[in-house]
């Protein structure tokens, strides 16, 4: 049965200013295993957009894969974004970091008028279509924005990203809609089964983001037995 299915997990790198924010992307796989939900990661098997060095804040000039990168996260069980197949997976989540407004689509130079990776948009599209559940965390709700929004002739949606005006504007420019929510709960758009939290978009402390994220999984395991 489709909810007995592994839950498909989308990372793109290791780190907050390039790649998957670690403690988003650890507390997700936390989370899944202590709600009996098993999961596969996947990643890009691309070069990142940039590399950062974490110390400084600063680009340096080297070249890193997604998925080598991520795969430090999964313990190197990880396989290329390109073999993720939605009939094989339950759900689909993407934990947040800058990465993911850089490796998965150019939102973070582009804003609202970005592209999104040709696998991110297609898995989205084909999970939201056989009506699975979808959770976005940090930033990645603009993935979700961009390729089921109304300008991009989707239907909209909800998504939250916390109270950050400029990121609210922007989604709203992509015909989707931000509803604040605070770090340490979730939002569940129930019509197109999409839940989000804020995690770092907001001044969290670990634990807040932590506990955001069970939010997160919880209402992902409760639509994946309505």
């Amino acid at each position: 049965m489709t909810k007995d299915l592994p839950v498909a997990v989308v990372l793109c790198g290791s780190g907050r200013a390039d790649g998957s924010e670690i403690t988003e992307a650890v507390s997700t796989l936390i989370h899944l295993s202590r709600a009996g939900l098993s999961f596969r990661c996947f990643a890009p098997n691309e070069p990142q957009a940039e590399v950062v060095n974490h110390v400084t804040g600063k680009p340096v000039h080297e070249h890193r894969n997604m998925m080598v990168e991520a795969a430090r996260i999964a313990r190197g069980d990880i396989s290329p974004l390109s073999e993720l197949h939605e009939p094989n997976f339950s759900s689909l989540v993407f934990p947040g970091g800058f990465g993911a407004a850089k490796n998965l689509c150019t939102f973070a130079k582009d804003g609202p008028g970005c592209t999104v990776h040709k696998d991110v948009d297609r898995v989205l599209r084909e999970f939201h279509a056989k009506k699975k559940p979808i959770g976005l965390i940090c930033i990645a709700p603009v993935l979700a924005a961009k390729v089921l929004g109304t300008t991009s002739g989707g239907p909209g949606c909800q998504v939250t990203i916390g109270h950050d005006a400029g990121a609210a504007n922007a989604i709203a420019a992509m015909g989707a809609h931000n509803v604040p929510r605070a770090v340490t709960e979730a939002l569940v758009d129930e019509a197109h089964r999409i839940v989000t939290t804020p995690a770092y978009m907001c001044d969290a402390k670990p634990h807040e983001v932590f506990d955001g994220i069970g939010e997160l999984v919880t209402a992902l395991k409760r639509l994946l037995r309505a």
